[in-house]
C-alpha cells in the first residue's frame, strides 16, 4: 500500500466512526509561548484538553505535521544515525473529547491495525501502566482486561512512568497510555529471542507504532494528581514507522515516504545510497532534514540567528554540513529536493505547492551563505592548528569556532584527525553546557497552580467595541522567572485588552477597584485563553474591577495596523500579485511588515507605495468589519487569508475599501485617523523576503520636526546657503580634489621614503630585516612593503604607525621566508599586537593589527628582532 493510501485509509476509517477529518494544523506555532512548534498532534487541541473551549466536534481525526529536536529519543545529531527516528515527522491520531474512552480506543486501534491494515497479530505487543506509588495511582486495571480480551496476556508488558505515563508538561492534564509495539524482524530472529524483551530497548525492528493516551488527570504544581472532570483520548501514530510496516520494509528510509527523495539526492550528488555507512547517514540526514525545513518555511518560520528560526537554520546546517563531507558537494543542491518533495506531498499539504518558490530561495541563500562560513571556518581552523604548541587542540577555542562562527564540532574534529591533531572534547562539552545553563536559566519559567474563583464569559473579549468595563477575576496563578522575576498572570471574567497576535503587540493599562490600581503590563494568549501580567495581585481578588487598556497606545497600535493593510494592497498592486505577507510587528511607535519580493525597492517604488498609502488615508476609508462570517465566504469575497495562520470555520474579516483581509487585530474606524504613513526603510529579511519598516501618525510629526531641525542645522553649518543641495555637492567636489592631490604627495613621500628606508635595513642570519615607526596610512605601508619586497629577497619588514589616536602594525615577510624559515606575519602581528592593547591578522606573508595605544609601538618593534634571532 502506497504510502498516500495508508494515510487515507487512517482518517477514512475514523471517519467512519463519527469523526470529523481536521486538516494539519500550521508546524510553526504563533500563540503558545510555551512551545516553539506543533511536537504533538495534541498541541492544536490543547484548549479542549485545558478546558478553556468546548470543541465544535468531540471526535475528530488527522495527519498533523509535527517537527522535534529534543526530548526522549529526538536528539538532532542522532538523527539519520539511525533508520526510524525523525526531525519532520506526521503524526496520525484520532481524539476524543469527553466522549468516547479507553474501551473505543483500544478496540478500534486493533480493529484498524489487524482488520484494516491486516498486520500480523503475532508481531504485535501492547503496554499498560503499572502504576506508582509516587504518584498514588495504581496499575490502569481497565486498559489491562481490555486487552486481555485481544491479545494473549505474554503479549502485554507492564510500562513504568517513563514509557507509560503521559504528560503535556511539568503540569497540566496526564494519564497513562498504551503503546502498540510491532516486531518486523525475520522469523530466524523471533525464534532466537522473544520480542517481548526487545520492547522500549532501541531495537531497529522493535519499534513503537501507536500511542493510546487516556487523559484522566491534572498534574498540579505540587506534583499531586486529580481527577479530570472530563476524561479524553488523544492517540498518536508514527506515519513513517507505519509505512515500514505495510511496506515490509526494515528502515523508514526504505519505504516511498523517503525513497524518491533519496533517489533525487544520488542523481545530484552523484552518490550511491547503501554504498557505505557514512554515504547513508549523509543521505538520510539531509533527506529528513530538507522536509523539516521545507515545511516550517512553508507554514511561516525562516531560518534567523534566534527563537525558532535558529532552529531550522541550526537543521539546515546540519544538512548543508553533512553534503559537504561526505557527499562532497561544495555548491547548493538541497534548494532542488523541494521539486521532488512538492510533487511527493503537494496533494496532502497543498501549502509546499503555493510556498515552492519562496521555500527554493530561502533554503538556496541559506545553503550559499553557510558554505562561505564553512571555507572561512577552515581558514580559522587553520590558523588554530598553526598557533598550537602540542597536538591537542583546545576545547574552548573549538567552542568559539562552533558558537561564534556556526562551524560544526564533528567536522573539526574530524579535520583535526586528518591532520594528526586531536580535539579537548571535555573541555569543548564543558563550555557548551556553560552555554545550555545560562540559556536555561534565563528562560526557565517556575508556575503556580491556577486558582480558580469565578467563570469567563463565553465570549470573553470585548476589546474591538471598548476600551473599559467593569470585570471580576477568573483566575489567577504565579509565575517566577529569571528574567522579569515574580509575575501574576490574570484571567478575567471578560477583557478590552487585546491579546498578542497577528504581529500586533498586547495591550497596556490597568485593573482599579475603589483607590488600588494594578498595572497590566503585558496580554497574550495561550490556549485560546486572554491572560494579563501584573507586578502585583489587587488587595481584594474578589472585587469588581474597572478594565482600562491605554487608550493612547491602542490608537496608535490600531493606526499602524491597518497601514500594515493598505501596505500590503500597495505592494501588491505596484509590485504585483506575487507579493505576499510574510510577517509583520505591530506596535504603538512602529510597524514593521514581510513580503515576498525578489529585488530591492527602487526610490520610485517606494515613493510610489507611500503616495498609494496615504491617498487611502485621504480617502477616508470607513472600516468594513465581519466579525464572524464564514471563512469559504470570505475567501470568495476576495478576502486575503495570510500564510501560516489558522482559521477557524468562522473568521473575521477588514476591509477598507478594496483592501480586505482576514485579521484578528485592531484597526481605526476611518483611514484618516492614520493622519500620514511614511517608510523609514527597506531591507532584505532572506532570499525572496523585503521588509519595509515605516511609522504613522504622531511618529511622522516627530520624524518631520526632526528632518527640519537637521535641514536648519545643515544650512546654518552651510553659511544659510539658499540652496543647501548645491553648497554640499560643492564641497565633495572640492573635497574629491583635494584627496587627489593628497594621495599624489603621499605616493611622493612615500617614494622618498623608500629609498631612505632601503640603507636602514639590516641583514641578521640571512634575513633583509627592519622594524620602523613610519607616517604614512595603511595604505600607504602597504604599497611601501610590496614595493620593497618586490626589490629586496628574503625580506622581514614591521612598520608602525599612529593615526588619529590609534596605532597599527603592518608586517611583510617575503614568501620564500615563510616556507623555509616558518614565519607567519599572522601569527606574529597577533603577538605583538598586545603591546598596543590590540589585535589582527592576515595572511602568512601579510598582516595588519590595530590597537587603542600608540605608546606601544616602540615597544612592539623592538620585540620583532626576537623572531628572527
Amino acid at each position: 500500500m502506497k504510502s498516500q493510501e495508508i494515510r487515507k485509509s487512517f482518517l477514512e476509517f475514523f471517519k467512519a466512526k463519527s469523526h470529523s477529518i481536521v486538516p494539519s494544523a500550521p508546524m510553526v506555532l504563533k500563540d503558545d509561548p510555551s512551545l516553539m512548534f506543533t511536537n504533538a498532534g495534541m498541541v492544536q487541541f490543547k484548549e479542549f484538553f485545558l478546558g478553556n473551549s468546548v470543541p465544535k466536534n468531540t471526535r475528530v481525526t488527522d495527519s498533523q505535521k509535527c517537527l522535534r529536536v529534543s526530548g526522549k529519543h529526538n536528539d538532532l545529531e542522532e538523527v539519520g544515525h539511525d533508520t526510524y527516528h525523525h526531525t519532520m515527522f506526521e503524526m496520525l491520531g484520532n481524539w476524543s473529547f469527553g466522549d468516547y474512552f479507553k474501551e473505543e480506543a483500544i478496540n478500534w486501534s486493533w480493529e484498524l491495525l489487524t482488520e484494516v491494515f491486516k498486520i500480523d497479530k503475532e508481531s504485535l505487543y501492547v503496554s499498560v501502566f503499572e502504576g506508582s506509588e509516587e504518584d498514588g495511582v495504581g496499575l490502569d486495571t481497565e486498559a489491562l482486561e481490555l486487552w486481555k480480551k485481544i491479545v494473549p496476556e505474554q503479549r502485554i508488558i507492564y510500562g513504568n512512568k517513563k514509557d507509560n505515563f503521559w504528560e503535556m508538561g511539568d503540569q497540566g492534564p496526564c494519564g497513562p497510555c498504551s503503546e502498540i509495539h510491532v516486531d518486523i524482524r525475520s522469523a530466524e530472529e523471533k525464534a532466537k529471542k522473544s520480542g517481548r524483551e526487545l520492547v522500549n530497548a532501541d531495537h531497529p525492528q522493535v519499534v513503537e507504532i501507536w500511542n493510546l493516551v487516556f487523559m484522566q488527570f491534572n498534574r498540579k504544581a505540587d506534583g499531586s494528581l486529580e481527577e479530570l472532570p472530563a476524561k479524553h483520548i488523544d492517540t498518536g501514530m508514527g506515519f513513517e514507522r507505519l509505512c515500514m510496516v505495510m511496506q515490509d520494509k526494515q528502515s523508514n528510509y526504505d519505504t516511498d515516504v523517503f525513497t524518491p527523495l533519496i533517489a533525487e539526492i544520488e542523481k545530484i550528488t552523484n552518490s550511491t545510497y547503501d554504498k557505505s555507512e557514512e554515504t547513508n547517514i549523509a543521505i538520510r540526514v539531509i533527506a529528513d532534514h530538507v522536509r523539516a525545513v521545507a515545511f516550517s518555511i512553508a507554514d511561516g518560520q525562516l531560518p534567523s540567528n534566534n527563537g525558532a528560526g535558529y532552529v531550522i537554520r541550526r537543521i539546515l546546517r546540519r544538512a548543508i554540513r553533512y553534503g559537504f563531507t561526505f557527499l562532497d558537494t561544495k555548491e547548493p543542491f538541497i534548494y532542488k529536493l523541494v521539486e521532488r518533495l512538492k510533487t511527493q506531498m503537494g496533494d496532502a499539504f497543498p501549502e509546499l505547492v503555493k510556498q515552492q518558490q519562496l521555500i527554493e530561495n530561502v533554503i538556496k541563500e541559506e545553503e550559499l551563505s553557510f558554505l562561505r562560513t564553512l571555507e572561512q571556518g577552515l581558514v580559522m581552523l587553520e590558523n588554530i592548528v598553526n598557533e598550537s604548541k602540542d597536538k591537542e587542540i583546545s576545547g574552548v577555542k573549538a567552542f568559539e569556532l562552533y558558537d561564534t562562527f556556526g562551524f560544526p564540532i564533528d567536522l573539526t574534529a574530524l579535520i583535526l584527525k586528518e591532520k594528526g591533531y586531536s580535539l579537548n572534547i571535555a573541555e569543548f562539552e564543558a563550555e557548551l553546557k556553560k552555554q545550555k545553563e545560562r540559556s536555561r536559566a534565563a528562560t526557565q519559567v517556575t508556575s503556580g497552580d491556577w486558582k480558580e474563583i469565578t467563570d469567563v464569559d463565553e465570549n470573553a473579549f470585548v476589546g474591538y467595541d471598548q476600551l473599559e468595563t467593569q470585570v471580576k477575576i477568573a483566575k489567577y496563578r504565579k509565575v517566577e522567572t529569571k528574567k522579569q522575576g515574580t509575575l501574576y498572570q490574570i484571567v478575567l471574567t471578560k477583557t478590552p485588552f487585546y491579546p498578542e497576535g497577528g504581529g500586533q503587540v498586547g495591550d497596556k493599562g490597568y485593573l482599579k477597584a475603589g483607590d488600588e490600581k494594578i498595572s497590566i503590563i503585558d496580554t497574550k494568549k495561550e490556549s485560546n485563553q486572554i491572560i494579563h501580567f501584573a507586578k502585583k495581585l489587587p488587595q481584594d481578588i474578589s472585587a469588581e474591577f474597572t478594565a482600562v487598556v491605554d487608550a493612547s497606545a491602542r490608537a496608535k497600535t490600531a493606526a499602524n495596523h491597518t497601514a500594515t493593510h493598505l501596505l500590503h494592497q500597495a505592494l501588491r498592486q505596484i509590485l504585483g500579485t506575487h507579493v505576499e505577507q510574510k510577517g509583520s510587528m505591530v506596535q504603538p511607535n512602529y510597524m514593521r511588515f514581510d513580503f515576498s519580493h525578489f529585488s530591492k525597492l527602487s526610490s520610485e517604488e517606494i515613493e510610489q507605495v507611500e503616495e498609494f498609502v496615504n491617498d487611502r488615508i485621504k480617502e477616508s476609508l470607513e472600516l468594513e468589519e465581519q466579525r464572524n462570517i464564514a471563512h469559504q465566504e470570505a475567501l470568495d469575497q476576495g478576502a486575503i487569508a495570510l500564510f501560516g495562520e489558522k482559521y477557524g470555520d468562522s473568521v473575521r474579516a477588514i476591509r477598507f475599501g478594496k483592501s480586505m483581509e482576514l485579521c484578528g487585530g485592531t484597526h481605526v474606524k476611518n483611514t484618516a485617523d492614520i493622519w500620514y504613513f511614511k517608510i523609514t526603510g527597506e531591507s532584505a529579511v532572506a532570499s525572496g523576503i523585503r521588509r519595509i519598516e515605516a511609522i504613522t501618525g504622531d511618529a511622522v510629526k516627530e520624524y518631520f520636526t526632526k528632518q527640519t531641525e537637521l535641514l536648519m542645522e545643515v544650512q546654518g553649518l552651510l553659511k544659510n546657503a539658499k540652496d543647501p543641495v548645491k553648497a554640499i555637492s560643492g564641497l565633495q567636489d572640492e573635497n574629491a580634489e583635494l584627496k587627489k592631490q593628497v594621495e599624489t604627495l603621499l605616493k611622493d613621500k612615500a617614494k622618498n621614503l623608500k629609498s631612505e628606508i632601503k640603507n636602514e635595513i639590516q641583514e641578521i642570519n640571512g634575513i633583509q630585516f627592519l622594524a620602523k615607526e613610519v607616517d604614512l596610512d595603511a595604505g600607504g605601508i602597504k604599497d611601501l612593503a610590496f614595493q620593497l619586497g618586490g626589490e629586496i629577497d628574503n625580506l622581514f619588514l614591521l612598520f608602525g604607525t599612529e593615526q588619529k589616536g590609534k596605532a597599527l602594525l603592518s608586517c611583510y615577510i617575503s614568501k620564500d621566508l615563510v616556507g623555509t624559515k616558518d614565519l607567519n606575519a599572522g601569527t606574529i602581528v597577533r603577538e605583538l599586537g598586545k603591546y598596543i592593547q590590540g589585535g589582527g591578522g592576515g595572511q602568512p606573508f601579510f598582516a595588519t593589527a590595530g590597537g587603542k595605544n600608540p605608546a606601544g609601538i616602540s615597544e612592539a618593534l623592538t620585540k620583532a628582532k626576537k623572531y628572527i634571532e
